[in-house]
């Protein structure tokens, strides 16, 4: 679902936009700076997986969610705000988080809350039930409005997971059908490592980080996939095991970990050969840049995955998308590519 402020007529957009987020997202009195008919809102909602993912830039606003609608029939769940550009603060239990870019935050449905945002919003809103996080009551209300900081590295690796699956939310599906709905799992799962790394007795935080290796693993090999001293040793030297012990919980998981990063570092360089963008970049510079130093390996070993040469590829894709349906699709997409980042 997106979300344009501008399809609105100006006296009509404060409750248009509360219905949306009463129906889609969560029940909140939303308070909108300085005028409402001056409102300024775009954004997506959509479902991946168990996650419930809200994009939004906005004016000034002050969310609340009050003792009243805190009684209401949605499932116990937990919200984590990923600031994006500027500044907000979170409200709950007597706590406050100030999140500044790349910082996270949680709050719970169950009891009230405030959301604001004096400069306004550019936020991504993650909604995940309870019963999917699956971590003690207790632990959980320890990490109402408790600030995890993007300098926090476990932080960081679950802001990047989020951030990828808000950002291609409204995207149309791929020709192939491939979807997201997967990717909701390693969200809640990093997340949950770290509410237990910070806040949970070491029993819990070891069982949690044993759980969750394989996924902290691939997550930082895709933020590194450009580093050409990408190799197996420095990858068990970061999460402090042994070579043997990768292989053995990547393999545990379905994942041979050179197989599995030689395709990652491909479709990179699919997706960047494919770009408009890009045309001004060589096809060496693009291979070279995704971690293949040798122009001709990775000319033979692009042709074995896809049946193209990276030059055919190119040329394939230079026009531009051809589809009647996929243009549609594109000219409806920047807005709420705007939104998310």
């Amino acid at each position: 679902m997106l979300i344009d402020s501008t399809a609105m007529a100006p006296d009509e957009r404060a409750e248009a936009i509360r219905e949306v987020i009463w129906s889609s997202v969560v029940r909140v009195e939303i308070t909108h700076q300085p005028d409402p008919r001056l409102i300024r809102t775009v954004g997506a909602i959509s479902r991946i997986g168990p996650l419930t993912v809200c994009s939004v830039r906005a004016n000034a606003t002050t969310v609340r969610r009050t003792p009243a609608l805190a009684r209401d029939d949605l499932e116990p769940s937990v919200f984590v705000g990923l600031q994006v550009t500027g500044s907000s603060m979170v409200v709950q239990d007597a706590r406050e988080a100030v999140l500044r870019p790349g910082d996270l935050a949680l709050y719970d449905t169950t009891r009230p809350y405030t959301l604001l945002n004096r400069d306004g919003i550019h936020q991504h809103f993650f909604r995940i039930p309870r019963a999917e996080l699956a971590l003690p009551e207790r632990l959980l209300d320890r990490a109402t409005a408790v600030l995890f900081s993007r300098r926090n590295p476990l932080a960081d690796l679950t802001a990047t997971c989020l951030r990828r699956i808000a950002r291609h939310q409204a995207r149309p599906a791929s020709p192939s059908g491939h979807s997201l709905d997967a990717a909701g799992r390693p969200g809640i799962e990093l997340l949950r490592a770290l509410v237990t790394a910070r806040l949970g007795d070491h029993r819990t935080a070891s069982q949690t980080s044993q759980e969750t290796l394989h996924l902290r693993v691939l997550e930082y090999v895709r933020a590194h996939l450009g580093d050409h001293d990408l190799t197996p040793a420095r990858i068990a030297a970061h999460h402090h095991v042994s070579l043997r012990q990768l292989y053995a919980v990547l393999s545990r998981n379905g994942v041979h970990l050179g197989d599995w990063v030689r395709s990652q570092r491909l479709e990179r360089c699919r997706a960047e050969l494919a770009a408009l963008s890009a045309r001004h970049r060589s096809i060496a510079a693009v291979a070279y840049r995704w971690g293949f130093p040798n122009a001709a390996h990775f000319s033979r070993t692009f042709k074995h995955a896809y049946g193209l040469t990276p030059s055919d590829w190119r040329a394939l894709h230079a026009a531009g998308p051809e589809s009647p349906r996929l243009q549609t699709d594109t000219e409806s997409r920047p807005r709420a590519e705007e939104a998310s980042g």
